[in-house]
């Protein structure tokens, strides 16, 4: 490792939040630069010459996890196995065994998840493991999931992109049965048949409302708003009798912080029928407290990154 140097590669990302949070999470003490360019070359190169680890972000996710595969068969580094069923990374980190990848949009996904279910658990495990907290509050959830329900939850994962196959495989991780829905069929069942392992299955947008109703945790992945998302009512979000805990038992994940699908009459909806929503702040928030963590071996201050998403 020969900085501690870190920083953000993608493309166009001038107007990136990650700088800002950054500094709040380590209280402007480490450097971290937006290192822009449409070249992912030229800008994996500049990692290489003078940074400890870097985010990546679109267009770079799966060019980024093919070059760290490359450098896992020579040896030189190793790629996470939840970054590997997802393929796609997020985050790259220089140790001295090579480079490792990281998905931070999975463990984020586990974070905000487990946080709903079990408030305050994600601070609980931080304080007492460190840096290495999100792997607690993956085998919590594991064995936890099973204390709401009566019967095994159900979750509905709306997109098949990289972030909806980061759900996707964070969900069934966690305990659920996952249906994937997507306005492509096609890229939905790519997903369910490249990971038999877990038994997805690929349902219509056609069926939007009627799956929102059934189904215990809804991970909206779209970058736009799909017709049937207003048509939601209390009643949709009410959930089916399957859950023996307290705390609420459908719980809603939206990726998109900068226009949500949910919002205005539908949220107030949401509210009324017991069902809790998770912004896609959050989401990021959470992406934060894992990446950071694993990309500088440091446990973040987290109130201050809280402070920074207003959450």
């Amino acid at each position: 490792m020969n900085s501690e140097k870190y920083g953000l590669i993608g493309h166009p990302i001038h107007d990136s939040k990650s700088p800002e949070v950054f500094s709040a999470a380590y209280g402007g003490e480490l450097p971290y630069d937006l290192i822009e360019g449409d070249n992912f070359e030229e800008s994996f190169a500049r990692f290489l010459e003078g940074y400890r680890a870097i985010n990546v972000t679109a267009p770079f996710k799966e060019l980024a996890f093919a070059k760290a595969v490359s450098y896992a068969k020579e040896g030189k580094g190793s790629v996470s196995g939840p970054c590997f069923k997802i393929r796609a990374t997020n985050l790259l980190v220089k140790t001295a065994e090579g480079i490792e990848a990281h998905n931070s949009d999975f463990t984020g996904i586990i974070l905000a998840v487990a946080e709903a279910y079990f408030p305050g658990v994600v601070k609980q495990c931080y304080a007492l493991y460190g840096e290495d907290a999100y792997k607690r509050v993956h085998q919590f959830m594991k064995v936890s999931l099973p204390d709401i329900f009566k019967e095994k939850p159900q979750a509905l994962i709306v997109g098949a992109g990289g972030a909806g196959k980061a759900a996707a495989v964070a969900a069934a991780e966690m305990g659920f049965d996952v249906a994937i829905m997507n306005r492509t069929p096609d890229k939905a069942q790519k997903i369910a048949d490249d990971l038999p392992e877990y038994s997805f299955i690929v349902t219509p947008v056609s069926d939007f409302k009627g799956a929102v109703k059934e189904c215990d945790l809804i991970i909206y992945t779209l970058p736009v708003k799909i017709d049937a998302v207003d048509s939601l009512t209390e009643e949709d979000f009410a959930g089916e009798d399957r859950y023996s805990s307290g705390n609420p038992a459908k719980v809603v994940l939206e990726a998109n912080y900068k226009t949500p699908a949910f919002s205005g009459r539908v949220l107030e909806e949401m509210n009324l029928g017991g069902c809790q929503y998770v912004s896609g702040d959050r989401w990021h928030m959470y992406q934060a407290i894992t990446g950071y963590s694993i990309m500088t071996g440091k446990t973040p201050d987290m109130d201050a990154i809280m402070a920074t998403y207003r959450v």
